[in-house]
Formats: C-alpha cells, sequence, structure tokens
C-alpha cells in the first residue's frame, strides 16, 4: 500500500443540495396551510413577491358598524358562550361547596389542592408533603381531600384508580359487600382477570365475580375528563376527489393559498440607480421569486399525479369503502410514476384528501401486503378488519386465542399471517388478549 503524500486526479458524480433544492423538497412536504404561512414569510424577506389573501376579505368599519346594531342579541349570545368557557375546571367544583363552611386555611388547602388535580382528576401529591408545602397540619389536608371527594363527578380528588372505582360504588348506591371487598383486597388480580385464584379464596362461583367486573366496567376511570372541552377540529384537504361519469377526477384544493405576483412597480423604481449593492440585491430576489414559482408549480405537479396514481389503485376503496383497500406501497408508486421513493413519503407527509366517503390522511392508502394461499395478496387493513370481525362473532365463553386466529383466517380467508403479527394487529386495534376477553356467565 502506497502512504506517500501526492495529487491524484479523480472523477465523481454527486448531488449537490443547493438552497434552491433544499426549498423544493421543503415545499413539497407542505402542506397548503403550511405552504400559505410559507409564502406569507417569504413575501417578508422579498419585496418583489406580493401575496394577495383572496380568502379574506378586508372590514369596512362602517357596514360593519351598522350591522353590529342589527346583530347586537347574536353577539351577546357570543359573550355568553365565551363567559362560559373560560369557566375553569376549579371554579366548578369550587361552586358546588358552601365556602362559608370552611375556613380561611382549609380553603387554601382545597384550592391547592383542585389546582393540582391532573387530567384524570386524580390527586397525585402524598398529603404529607401537601402539609410541609403550606406549612399546616396533616389532619386538616386529610379532611380537605375527603371534601374534594364529595363533589361531583364522582371519583374527583381519588389517589389512584382504586379509590376512583371504591367511590363511585360508595357513591352510586351499589355499596356491595363483596365488590368492596374484591376491589380493596384483590384489585390487581381482579384488573388482570385471574379470577380463579380470587373465587378459590373467597369461595364463590366464577358468574358472582363476573358481574361484579360488569358493574365495574360501567363506572369512570377518568372523572376529570368529564371537565375536558376539546374544540373541533378541522381539517382543510389538500387534494379532493369527485366522481366523474364512470371514473373520477382529482384536483388540488389550493382555494386557501395565497396568490403570488411579480412586484413591478418596485422593480422599475429600484433598477432606476446605478448602485451595485442594490442591484445584486434584486437579482438575488428576482431569482428567489422564480424558484418559488417554479418550486410551486413542481409541488402541483407531483401532488396530482401521486393522487392520480393512488385513485387509480384504489378504485375499489373510492367506489366501495374502506374495507376494499389493496395493499401498495410508496416504491410500488414510485416505480410506476419513475419518481423516487422519499418524493412520494414527502408529497403524502401530513397531507389529506376528500373523497366521496370521507376525508383521509394520504399516508392511510399505503398498507403492507400480506400473502394468501393463493398467491395473491391482501392489504394489512383487510386483515385487520377480519380479525376485528372474527373476534366480534367468537363465543365470549370461549374466545379466540390468537392461533386459532391464525389458523381460521388460512383456512377460511387464504390469509397467511404469523402468531406474532395478529397479536401486534390485536393490539393496534385496542382488543385484549383471550384471557382477558372471556366472560364466565
Amino acid at each position: 500500500m502506497n502512504l506517500k503524500p501526492g495529487l491524484w486526479q479523480q472523477q465523481s458524480l454527486k448531488l449537490a443540495m443547493t438552497q434552491e433544492l433544499t426549498q423544493a423538497i421543503a415545499l413539497l412536504q407542505y402542506s397548503a396551510q403550511e405552504l400559505s404561512t410559507f409564502l406569507e414569510n417569504k413575501a417578508l424577506e422579498n419585496p418583489l413577491l406580493q401575496v394577495e389573501n383572496n380568502h379574506i376579505k378586508p372590514i369596512n368599519p362602517l357596514i360593519d358598524r351598522n350591522r353590529r346594531k342589527h346583530t347586537k342579541s347574536t353577539e351577546n349570545d357570543w359573550i355568553e358562550q365565551i363567559a362560559a368557557k373560560s369557566s375553569s375546571n376549579e371554579d366548578q367544583l369550587l361552586n358546588q361547596l358552601n365556602l362559608r363552611k370552611y375556613s380561611s386555611i382549609q380553603l387554601k388547602i382545597i384550592k391547592y389542592l383542585i389546582e393540582n388535580l391532573d387530567v384524570n382528576g386524580y390527586l397525585t401529591s402524598e398529603p404529607e408533603e401537601i402539609a410541609h408545602l403550606l406549612g399546616v397540619q396533616l389532619e386538616l389536608v386529610e379532611e380537605s381531600i375527603i371534601v374534594i371527594q364529595t363533589l361531583e363527578p364522582a371519583g374527583i380528588g381519588a389517589r389512584n384508580l382504586q379509590e376512583c372505582l371504591l367511590i363511585q360504588l360508595e357513591r352510586e348506591n351499589l355499596k356491595d359487600d363483596l365488590a368492596l371487598t374484591i376491589l380493596t383486597h384483590y384489585f390487581i388480580p381482579f384488573a388482570e382477570k385471574k379470577w380463579k385464584q380470587i373465587a378459590k379464596e373467597l369461595q364463590i362461583p366464577l358468574q358472582k365475580i363476573q358481574e361484579i367486573f360488569d358493574t365495574i366496567q360501567l363506572l369512570n376511570p377518568r372523572p376529570g375528563a368529564l371537565f375536558e372541552r376539546e374544540n373541533a377540529s378541522y381539517i382543510i384537504p389538500d387534494a379532493i376527489v369527485e366522481r366523474f361519469g364512470d371514473g373520477f377526477s382529482v384536483r388540488l384544493c389550493d382555494d386557501i393559498l395565497p396568490k403570488i405576483s411579480f412586484n413591478d412597480h418596485y422593480y422599475q423604481k429600484m433598477t432606476t440607480t446605478m448602485d451595485s449593492q442594490v442591484s445584486r440585491f434584486l437579482q438575488e430576489k428576482v431569482q428567489d421569486y422564480q424558484w418559488i414559482l417554479k418550486s410551486i408549480e413542481q409541488r402541483k405537479e407531483t401532488l396530482t399525479r401521486v393522487v392520480s396514481k393512488i385513485v387509480e389503485k384504489q378504485t375499489r376503496f373510492f367506489e366501495n369503502g374502506k374495507e376494499y383497500l389493496v395493499p401498495m406501497t410508496m416504491k410500488e408508486v414510485a416505480g410506476e410514476l419513475e419518481i423516487h421513493e422519499s418524493t412520494v413519503s414527502r408529497a403524502v407527509k401530513e397531507k389529506f384528501v376528500q373523497t366521496p366517503i370521507g376525508t383521509f390522511p394520504l399516508k392511510s392508502f399505503f398498507t403492507s401486503t400480506i400473502q394468501t394461499v393463493s398467491n395473491e395478496s391482501t392489504s394489512s387493513s383487510q386483515v385487520k378488519n377480519e380479525i376485528a370481525s372474527m373476534i366480534d362473532s367468537e363465543d365470549k365463553q370461549r374466545p379466540l386465542s390468537d392461533q386459532e386466529i391464525v389458523e381460521k383466517l388460512k383456512t377460511t380467508q387464504g390469509i397467511v399471517v404469523s402468531r406474532r403479527t395478529v397479536a401486534k394487529y390485536r393490539d393496534q386495534l385496542g382488543i385484549a388478549s383471550s384471557s382477558k376477553r372471556k366472560r364466565f356467565d
């Protein structure tokens, strides 16, 4: 091996990630909303780029003032709704109490406890810790916890799930001594459905434990969730698929995108100067404007081609519904469109398509392939549907094991999967194992 220093010539091919190429890649993976924000920010940097939001209309103060006179009652309703929404969880709990009954110290403790409930409505701090932090007696903290646990919804202020369920049992007049005994002394084995051990120790039939389990299922393990107010989230689709005769048409949803144009007036005004720095600045901004136009056009073309190919390959899905989703990979689509797989991945990233049967993420159309005994293939989503259907119709006293599902899929549907795959899909569907699905009626 020659380790002497020297000079050599070597030819090589490599792709240089220029700023323009990086920008084009970024624009491709932007959703319509993200692209709109990008263009507005770019307009602040580039004086030659004019952005006009056609979907935003300016308000005329005179017209608006007259309109307010006729809609005063409607505005009052809105104000009331805003006021109602601003009512905090703490206020809703405190409003249930007769505050005059408690001393200022105890009110301070109660308010602190309420403010520190977690999203489930549980108190996660230890009473001793709270007493030390507030500099009060432990007995006052314990009394305050009991006060909170008398409030609605039942179970609020519990230290854990076990206490939450016990509070609800007592509150709902479900004071079944056996249920209280099981929850108090056998909570973990009861939750894990190790019922034979409980039945043996308490000398009761399994059917009785099943009845208690059904009762417990009616209780709320997350009482704090009743306070949650989630605002409705709206999805703006990036593409729309519509029926057109016997087929489908694809169009991009560019309505929310601002209209961009070249600020020729500014350009002509600034070119009158002979300053070399100004000329260089204008040249850079002109090039930047042209690259943005080109990148947007490339994004539109690529996204249209990818969505059209998805519609072409998933026609049965658009005609009949989710059950008819066929296996399709990004590599397969990329190969047919003669583009790179990463381009397809960026094109569908965080984008949605509106279809005659609903709005779906573009990524949801790509599913893994599952082989069948007839050498054909099916999608993972179809396998999940079959598993869910089998479990839904099974004998609940003798639920199907994962291995039995494997065999049944092969014999009835011709689908070949492993037991591990069935277990993974079952977990993704939120379905418990056969031992935990079993009933003892």
